[in-house]
């Protein structure tokens, strides 16, 4: 299970920077520790980042490890990369501004702060950070997806912290929900790296078909679950292979199928072990290379595993999701047998 403690720094860490302070010291939150980032924005309240508190279990086999990040299939779509959830209580709120005045180089930590006051404490538009509400809500606040921390859109969540009351939905797109706990997940989900067996191992040759197979035992059907505590918010994202595809890595070569998909099979593996015996027949799944490797590079064989992404939620919501991909290249060295005819 992955839980993160939240945390938040202001934007006087660039200033700090600057006359060569550790910006470590003006790490604020509810406790008071930790470290960061935020930034001002033109409302004068100031944008604050924090930690997400988003917890993600794996479910079904635990003992595959996660190779890699699925890619989604459909190129205009990824998992967002940030949201807003509930982060302070009014308490928390104040608490976390105050402790900025307990280290104050050069006045910086008064100046934010007070910055800070003119917006939740001084009716601007916020009363004494509504601590007359205390326990009938929370700020909600920025988060940004720890799996996308360097997409442009990690920037796009630039409202400051805003009050939500209890049980109530927040009027933004980017509030947290248990569609956007299902696209996390999706990020999170463990699937394995692309090795495919071949045969024959290592060396192919011309115009004998290179058999490729994927074992049922190791590509399976895994999910993530992700939910925020307190607040009874679940999904789960599951992901199932649904089949390969394979590219040579040279244009001196035929696929088979020719697609170059080879589909899942009935008891979940893809392709078919080569057996003695098999020599003349065409595999099921596999590649055919017509020209040998000779002193060049081998080729760049690469298999990538097509995954079907669909997710269920505490609340009854659930759909599908873009398919997932990933993939692996695996180097093959193909040799050219030579026969005298007399």
């Amino acid at each position: 299970m992955r839980e993160v403690t939240r945390h938040i720094t202001t934007s006087v860490t660039a200033a700090l920077v600057l006359v060569g302070l550790p910006s470590s010291a003006y790490a604020i939150g509810p406790g008071g520790t930790g470290k960061g980032g935020s930034e001002t924005d033109s409302s004068g309240g100031g944008k604050i980042t924090v930690e997400t508190k988003v917890q993600t279990t794996v479910n079904g086999s635990t003992a595959t490890a996660k190779s890699g990040t699925l890619s989604s299939a459909d190129s205009n779509w990824t998992p967002p990369a940030c949201w807003y959830e509930p982060a302070f209580s009014p308490k928390e709120l104040k608490k976390s501004v105050g402790n900025l005045r307990k280290f104050n180089p050069f006045g910086l930590g008064n100046m934010v702060a007070d910055m800070y006051d003119g917006y939740y404490e001084k009716g601007k538009p916020y009363k004494d950070y509504n601590l007359d509400k205390q326990g009938e809500g929370m700020f909600w606040a920025s988060v940004v997806n720890p799996n996308r921390e360097d997409d442009p859109e990690a920037t796009s969540c630039d409202k400051a912290p805003f009050w939500v009351d209890e049980a109530e939905t927040p009027d933004e797109p980017l509030a947290i929900s248990p569609r956007i706990l299902a696209e996390y997940a999706y990020d999170e989900l463990p699937v394995p790296g692309t090795e495919i067996a071949m045969a024959p191992a290592g060396q192919s040759t011309v115009n004998l078909p290179t058999w490729v197979w994927l074992d049922k035992a190791k590509f399976k059907k895994v999910s993530v679950t992700a939910s925020l505590p307190g607040t009874g918010l679940s999904a789960t994202t599951t992901a199932e292979p649904v089949s390969l595809h394979l590219e040579p890595g040279t244009g001196d070569a035929e696929t088979s199928p020719a697609s170059g998909d080879c589909k899942i099979n009935a008891d979940g593996s893809i392709g078919e072990p080569y057996a003695k015996g098999k020599a003349g027949k065409i595999p099921p799944c596999g590649v055919n290379y017509l020209r040998a490797t000779g002193d060049s590079e081998p080729y760049a064989l690469k298999a990538t595993l097509t995954w079907k992404i669909t997710w269920t939620s505490t609340t009854g919501e659930g759909d599908d999701l873009p398919d997932g991909t990933y993939g692996a290249t695996q180097d093959v060295t193909v040799q050219e047998i030579q026969s005298i005819n007399r």
